[in-house]
């Protein structure tokens, strides 16, 4: 059975992985964005990831990645240079 929100399984396997830390969580987490098809956005697959996986796995690293994947990006910030000089 396929799964729009997990193609290649790989959340699943994450959570499957004895002693996986933040790092590779992170990795994985970038190896699945890029994975998503069918117009699936990470925005719209996470909470359903989250439902599934994290009952039990409060702590797990990937729970921790999946929720920081649903938080708002930081703010972008005046970076400088002329135009960032000019009034």
């Amino acid at each position: 059975m396929r799964d729009e929100n997990d193609p290649k399984g790989l959340i699943g396997e994450a959570y499957r992985m004895k002693g996986i830390g933040r790092a590779e969580c992170r990795s994985i987490f970038l190896d699945w964005a890029l994975s998503l098809t069918d117009g699936r956005s990470p925005e719209q697959a996470i909470p359903e990831l989250l439902a599934r996986h994290e009952e039990g796995d409060e702590t797990h690293p990937m729970t921790e990645t999946l929720r920081e994947g649903l938080a708002a990006p930081p703010r972008p910030t005046r970076r400088g240079g002329r135009e960032g000089r000019r009034s």
